[in-house]
């Protein structure tokens, strides 16, 4: 089902097409929770601190698919909203070759190097062949990574945010229920679990393309659209590489946080893995929500929806600090509770450096709910690589600052660094919409 995001009430329909993006992201997340906890609780901190760690590597990996699917669909909302749609066709030919090719280079990169990648993220000793074992089976899903996220790109970028989320909620629940088979019933270990993601994700990745190609007949491409002209290439290729960078550092940035946490051992890193996936739930709806208000903004934009595009920004952000306000009021006052579904009571230490690290991030979820939005609004209004610049800033300085004063001050150095990247990418974000409003307004997007 197709939506036209430039027609109807701003609020409702920016909360109606991002709810189901909200929920397909949450379950996303569940895909690797469902290992934490399984692996945590009935196999214990060893594998729970391998996994985790593997979660923060493939995090980073697949974000390049991500992040060229993202902005493949930024091109697809802007030409949908035009009215453009051989133009959109023949995008979306170019941009499913070209991220194809993408996953298959990072599929062998992966075997070829998993020893050198571990080494580099200093994983111990006592943790290393888990992780090497449940890793080189992960990421046999790289291909159905893939197929899921461009087909959910391209639906949602007409509007369809329903089907995504369907196919997902399937593979959630398969995902679960043979984390139990595997690793409760077989025995298998961390091995098992990661064989349970992948057969998920293929369901979810599979099921999605028969989908597109049976459900949505708009979306079928003719022999006209299968080509290779160099200026589609041109546009799809760089507006989805800056978006691809964007996720990329970002990721890089977690990943070398990650290498950071790990040379204070197994407790700080157990305690990581579990309150990153705590975490990584508090804020996902502001993300995903962020995502829904760029493709809303695409589509304003392509139209040339000025007023709307205005509208639209300022409620966007007011839903999304309302939501992230009290988000940090459940984490700060449940944090314990919540860290106690990924590890046992007993394991206290462990508990308490979550508590404290859920306590330091989740008092600045409004920030990290303003760069959301920000990457977005960016990346909808054909400036991607302003989004670039922000996560360069926002990840720059936490990693500087986690390497800088953490030898000093200890791993809380770390937590903390963390918000204050999101505040000062944050600032610069407003500077420069603020000084380039006149520019913007050339472009139809505000006054």
């Amino acid at each position: 089902m197709e939506k036209n995001l430039t027609r109807g009430p701003i609020v409702k329909t920016l909360l109606l097409f991002s709810v189901p993006m909200i929920l397909g992201n949450i379950l996303q997340q569940v895909y690797n929770i469902a290992d934490t906890v399984i692996v945590g609780q009935f196999i214990g901190p060893d594998a729970l601190a391998a996994v985790g760690s593997a979660y923060t590597l493939m995090t980073f990996l697949t974000s390049v698919i991500i992040g060229l699917c993202m902005g493949s669909g930024a091109v697809f909302s802007i030409s949908y909203g035009a009215g453009e749609m051989d133009a959109m066709k023949e995008n979306m030919w170019v941009s499913f070759w070209m991220i194809a090719l993408v996953s298959l280079v990072l599929n062998l990169t992966v075997f070829l190097f998993t020893d050198p990648i571990l080494h580099l993220l200093q994983v111990p000793a006592e943790v290393y062949t888990l992780m090497r074992g449940y890793i080189r089976i992960i990421f046999w899903g790289i291909g159905f990574t893939f197929l899921y996220n461009y087909f959910a790109f391209l639906l949602r970028a007409v509007g369809n945010s329903v089907a995504p989320l369907v196919f997902l909620a399937v593979a959630s629940a398969l995902n679960i229920l043979l984390d139990l088979w595997f690793v409760v019933g077989l025995h298998k270990g961390a091995e098992g679990a990661a064989q349970a993601t992948v057969i998920a994700q293929a369901c979810a990745g599979i099921g999605l393309l028969f989908y597109t190609l049976v459900r949505m007949p708009a979306l079928r491409l003719q022999k006209r659209h299968m080509k290779m002209r160099r200026a589609v290439l041109g546009r799809i290729s760089g507006y989805s590489a800056l978006t691809c960078a964007q996720q990329s550092v970002m990721n890089f940035g977690i990943l070398m946080i990650q290498g950071l946490v790990n040379s204070f051992g197994m407790v700080v890193m157990a305690a990581f893995a579990a309150a990153v996936k705590i975490d990584t739930i508090a804020y996902m709806p502001a993300q995903e929500f962020g995502n829904a208000f760029s493709l809303f903004i695409a589509q304003n934009h392509g139209a040339g929806e000025s007023d709307r595009v205005r509208e639209g920004t300022k409620a966007a952000v007011r839903v999304s600090v309302l939501f992230c306000l009290l988000v940090s009021a459940v984490i700060f006052g449940f944090a314990g509770r919540l860290m106690q579904f990924f590890v046992d009571a007993g394991q206290r230490e462990i508990i308490w450096e979550g508590v404290r690290y859920l306590r330091v991030e989740g008092s600045f979820y409004w920030g990290i709910g303003c760069l959301f939005l920000l990457y977005g609004f960016y990346r909808a209004v054909e400036r991607p690589g302003m989004s670039l610049v922000l996560t360069i800033i926002s990840l720059g300085t936490r990693v500087a600052l986690a390497y800088l004063l953490a030898p000093v001050f200890g791993v809380t150095a770390i937590w903390w660094a963390i918000p204050i990247g999101w505040v000062l990418a944050d600032l610069t974000g407003w500077l420069y919409y603020k000084k380039k409003i006149d520019l913007f307004s050339k472009k139809g997007v505000v006054e």
